[in-house]
């Protein structure tokens, strides 16, 4: 018989980060909509209110369209200025859209700035690819929504012109009145029939080691 005396056991302090799984992604500023709009295309009830930061943690709804695919729609907390360093719990948010397949910009055109009407897709953009680069792969849809606020077909005109220029999609939409919303979950159809499915990975499992 022999032995030898037992050594130290090893020790591991883990990380368990949930990130939710959705095909489509709604971004943007806070109180541009994004609760009323999954509301009125999904079974979700959201708390909605006309103060930002209403949102505090993602609200998730399926969505059937026509005879597509059901699809579900994530509803991310408005992003603000530093939200890729934690400014407003952004990194909280950021995570959840990491494994979206579609995101939803989400504009309200009425608080468009008129000397720069990108302005408000300019930040969110840079608050998404300052987290992570790959979320530039990710294809994008630009809704703008609360056009039943804009009496001016004019300026509604000009702000889309504006929109086009990113040659993303661009859908004019208003959430509380339902305009637009057809024509949203058309594209976002399409466009997910033509995505495929979601590529997993070792870090989509959610385990950290430090």
């Amino acid at each position: 018989m022999f032995a030898q005396p037992g050594e130290e056991g090893e020790e591991r302090d883990l990380v368990l980060e949930l990130k939710l799984l959705a095909d489509v992604g709604l971004v943007g500023l806070p109180n541009a909509g994004k609760s009323t709009l999954i509301t009125a295309v999904s079974s979700a009830r959201p708390k909605v209110a006309d103060y930002p930061f209403t949102t505090l943690v993602p609200n998730l709804g399926v969505v059937q369209y026509a005879d597509g695919v059901p699809f579900v729609i994530a509803d991310i907390p408005g992003l603000i200025a530093g939200a890729h360093q934690g400014v407003g719990l952004g990194t909280r948010f950021l995570r959840h859209i990491e494994r979206t397949r579609i995101l939803v910009h989400l504009i309200d055109v009425h608080e468009v700035p008129s000397d720069d009407p990108l302005r408000p897709f300019r930040l969110v953009e840079h608050e998404l690819l300052s987290y992570s680069p790959e979320m530039q792969g990710k294809p994008r849809v630009i809704a703008l929504n609360k056009i039943d606020l804009i009496y001016e077909p004019e300026t509604l005109h000009q702000i889309c012109q504006s929109y086009q220029e990113t040659g993303q999609p661009v859908v004019l939409l208003s959430a509380l009145d339902g305009r637009g919303l057809p024509e949203l979950l058309r594209i976002l159809v399409q466009l997910l029939s033509l995505a495929g499915e979601p590529e997993l990975s070792l870090s989509d499992s959610g385990y950290e080691a430090e």
